[in-house]
This record gives structure tokens, sequence and C-alpha cells, in this order.
């Protein structure tokens, strides 16, 4: 098991406020085969290798129904209806303050990302650099956008994402080739359960 470090350099931003049309119910509280929901071991996965986390929620949302541990940080989007790039930039601004040098972004609904992977991206954080991990030529989750591309990061609207700051800045991307396909697997419909 990884232990979370105490260097502060990259902290972890969950996206946790998706709407999961596609899913048919809130995908957040499914269950997995280990009885755990898809956020919490999303979570725990994460928790176990930074020590500085913060999970982005629509505004109603309940930690409690949720599982979301007390001592975990929650930013709640506003704007969550949408979408993702509303609630990344909402995330952004509320780190703006912290010490942190890069931040990984990560989605709730991708519990399967390995902890070497983690490890690998985050070794690599730095404030001018966007680490964005790839398999099998399919680029995935996290990515890490160092502190030069915040205020980009801030300002997105709508259900863009980070794509168009990636896309943007192709100079500052390190594509980084992992044996991970976690990576590549969210959960968009029950069938993906499994």
């Amino acid at each position: 098991m990884t232990h979370p470090t105490d260097d502060t350099r990259c902290v972890a931003l969950v996206l946790g406020a998706g709407q999961g049309r596609r899913f048919g119910s809130d995908k957040r509280q499914a269950r997995l085969s280990d009885g755990r929901s898809v956020l919490q071991a999303t979570l725990d996965g994460v928790q176990a290798h930074f020590a500085s986390l913060c999970v982005v929620l629509r505004p109603d949302d309940d930690v409690q129904v949720l599982g979301i541990a007390s001592q975990l940080r929650v930013v709640r989007a506003t704007r969550a209806a949408q979408g993702m790039g509303a609630s990344l930039a909402a995330g952004i601004r509320a780190l703006v303050p912290t010490d942190a040098r890069a931040v990984a972004v990560l989605l709730g609904d991708m519990p399967w990302i390995a902890p070497a992977t983690l490890s690998r991206l985050t070794c690599l954080a730095h404030e001018d650099a966007i680490v964005v991990p790839c398999h099998q030529g399919q680029r995935g989750h996290p990515v890490i956008f160092g502190r030069r591309f915040w205020p980009a990061l801030a300002q997105l609207e709508g259900d863009q994402g980070g794509r168009a700051v990636i896309d943007a800045h192709p100079q500052a991307c390190l594509m980084i080739e992992v044996p991970d396909d976690g990576i590549l697997r969210d959960i968009d419909t029950p069938a993906d359960l499994r």
C-alpha cells in the first residue's frame, strides 16, 4: 500500500459534481463488487496517494449520503449543472490560495487507476508542465496541470473540461505512456461497474 506523501507540490482535485445522466441514477452511489460506492472507491485510491485532496460537489449534495469523510475538503460548484468545465473552474479557484505548484485532476467515476500510475505522474508535476497519461495511444486521467495553467482553468465554462487548455499548450505537455487501462476506465452505464 502506498502512503500519502507530505510533498504538497501536487494536490488532488476530484471532480464529483457530474450529473451522470447516461447512468440512469446517481452513479457516485452505485456499488462496486467490493461494496464501496464508485465515488468512495475513487476517493480511497486518491487519498492513499495524495496528502492534500479536494473534492468538487454539487451545491445540494449531502456529504454523509455520499460517504465523504469529514476531513476531506469539499468545494461546492454552484454552476455544476453547466458541465465539467464549470466544476473544474470552481475547484481550481478554491485551490489558488494554497502553496501547491500543480494539481492532479481526477474524475469521481474512475476508481481503477493504479497507485503506481499516480506515483509516476506526480513525480513529473511542475509549475510549467501539463502531464497527460496515455495508454495505447489514448489520453486519460489524471491530468496534472502546473500552476502556470490555473488561470486558464479557472475561466472554463460548460462541459469542455481541461482539453482546451491542453490543446492550447502542446509545448508544455508531457505525454506519458503507462501500462494502466484504469486511466481510461470511467463509469457511464451500469454495465461499466463490471
